[in-house]
This record gives C-alpha cells, sequence and structure tokens, in this order.
C-alpha cells in the first residue's frame, strides 16, 4: 500500500480477547480510542488479512490486526490575523491572556487559529528554540485553561525564562472553582504524576510518576459545595493542577477529562482553571515583571451565579 509510510502488526492476546477493536489497538499505547477508530473507518485496519471498518468488532485471541499508518506530511506555522489580548511586551517578551478554546501551537487536527498563528502575525520575532511550530514557546496552558502565558521573542529570552521555570522562580498562579469545601485555608498536594496506565491520553498520580507540588490557598466559599481556590506551582508536569485536585477530592468544576461529575457545572463549557498571575525577572534587564490576566467572562459569570445562590 503506497500511500502508507509504515504498518503495524498487532497480535491479540488473551487480555484483549473479547475486546473492541478499537480498544484493542489504543491497548498497543500507539493510538488513542478516537484516533483507532478513525484509522478502522477509512480502511487502514485489517484483521486476519481483510479490511475491517466496525470499530466495535470484537476481537479473539491469536488474531493479527494489522494498522497501516497514513504518509505524514509537514506542519507549518503561518501567520494568521487573530486578536490578541496582551498583558505585557517589549522586545524579548510578550505575556498574553489566552482565551478558552485556543490551542497552543500547530499540531495534526489543530493547524490554524492557534496561538502561534497568531504571535506570528503580530511579533514576526519569536525564538527559534523550540522549532518552526512552537517558536517562542516557554511553557502552555491546555485548550481551554485560560490565561497569562508568556513568549520568549529570542532565544536569550527563551533560555532564561526556560531555566527560570526549571529553577521555580517563576510566579505561576492560578485561580480555580473546585468542587467541596475544605476545613483548612491552605494547603498542599505533593504526589508524583506520570501518565495513566491505561487511557494514554490523561495523567494520574502514579508511583512512578515524577514529582510534583501544588500549594493551594481558598479565596473565596459559596453557599454551594464550591469553593474559588488559589493555587501556585512548584512544579510544572503536564494537567498538574486538574490531575492533584482530582487525587485529593476536589476536581476542578467542569473538568471534561478529571471530574467525573463534570455535567454537574454547567456554567462553563469545560474546565474552571484560569493562570491569573505570572511573574518572571527580565532576561536582559533583571527587572521583576509581574502580570495579572482578568478572569474571561464565562468563568466571572461562574462566580457571580455561585455568589447569588447557584449551585445549591
Amino acid at each position: 500500500m503506497s500511500e502508507f509510510e509504515e504498518q503495524v502488526l498487532i497480535g491479540v492476546d488473551a487480555g484483549a480477547a473479547g475486546a473492541r477493536l478499537d480498544v484493542a489497538i489504543a491497548g498497543s499505547g500507539m493510538w488513542t480510542r478516537s484516533a483507532a477508530q478513525k484509522l478502522i473507518q477509512e480502511g487502514r485496519v485489517e484483521v486476519d488479512g481483510k479490511t475491517e471498518t466496525t470499530p466495535s468488532r470484537k476481537v479473539r485471541e491469536g488474531q493479527q490486526i494489522l494498522v497501516s499508518k497514513p504518509e505524514s506530511r509537514e506542519l507549518e506555522a503561518v501567520p494568521e490575523d487573530i486578536p490578541l489580548d496582551i498583558l505585557y511586551e517589549d522586545s524579548d517578551v510578550i505575556v498574553v491572556n489566552k482565551p478558552r478554546g485556543m490551542v497552543v501551537h500547530p499540531a495534526p487536527g489543530n493547524e490554524r487559529g492557534t496561538l502561534v498563528n497568531a504571535l506570528l502575525f503580530h511579533c514576526h520575532d519569536l525564538s527559534g528554540i523550540n522549532g518552526v511550530l512552537r517558536p517562542g514557546i516557554v511553557h502552555r496552558l491546555d485548550k481551554d485553561t485560560t490565561g497569562a502565558l508568556s513568549v520568549a521573542k529570542n532565544d536569550r529570552a527563551h533560555e532564561s525564562l526556560a531555566r527560570q521555570i526549571q529553577e521555580r522562580t517563576m510566579n505561576r498562579c492560578y485561580h480555580a472553582i473546585v468542587e467541596g469545601r475544605f476545613t483548612e485555608q491552605s494547603g498542599s498536594v505533593e504526589a508524583p504524576i506520570g501518565r495513566h496506565p491505561v487511557k494514554r491520553k490523561e495523567m494520574a498520580v502514579t508511583e512512578d510518576g515524577r514529582w510534583a507540588l501544588t500549594n493551594w490557598r481558598v479565596l473565596e466559599t459559596f453557599d454551594a459545595p464550591y469553593t474559588l481556590l488559589e493555587l501556585r506551582l512548584k512544579t510544572g508536569r503536564t494537567h498538574q493542577i486538574r490531575v492533584h485536585m482530582a487525587y485529593i477530592g476536589h476536581p476542578v468544576a467542569a473538568d471534561p477529562v478529571y471530574n467525573h461529575h463534570k455535567n454537574k457545572f454547567t456554567m462553563l463549557p469545560a474546565q474552571a482553571l484560569h493562570s491569573y498571575e505570572l511573574g518572571f525577572t527580565h532576561p536582559v534587564t533583571g527587572e521583576r515583571i509581574e502580570t495579572v490576566a482578568p478572569y474571561p467572562e464565562d468563568f466571572e459569570r461562574a462566580l457571580n451565579w455561585l455568589r447569588a445562590g447557584g449551585g445549591k
């Protein structure tokens, strides 16, 4: 099949016997279940030599699944005239208030409309350390996490900001609406975070994960069982706040991944998590820069709704 660059053979063992075809493919760890479904529906999966297009088909022990990977193509980041909410900018650094729904950098399935596309149109000069798809990107925010995010305009600034993150001197403060109330006014969560052993797109607290520490402080409580928290990161693990809050039984409201009650909090379309403060030492001048990102309108509405007695 010349249009495919690689074929992957997956054997069905006793543990996978009786599973759906898409689940069996996802169990290989190479694809998510949704990606496996797409491959099956596109006719790129054979079971014992016959093309199978039904994701729900059950597999049997000893069967051979052949997955033909589509030929990869180069992505490029192109400038796009997308408005930016700029909190701070000079010739070395720009700090933006990222909106909900915006992906930080291009990737398959999200090649346009990203923060990088907008930055390339606005700046014309970004650090090249992370390559053409992530120019200037020192740290990330999830697609539906809002708030302050710093971007380096040159390699010197990039190296300095990355070092501050590594040395934990960058101030990264988040605000989140979480489920439940707290008996203490402050505390911390220290638990290692690694890839989820089964759901490969998710993170989890795992014994072999990387050390992670989140400090929290209660900002506001409501009549409904929700709390507004201030959270300060000492480490920067993927989905750290979302995983840590779920781990201690106070998941972030409306989190579509880590909150199993996500449909209960209908005031927001996704996690109530906002990067509120971002502070760093300027890479050139040595001045301390502190930025504050105002809440997005939907987050503010959710807070006002809770203050008015909503959610009880």
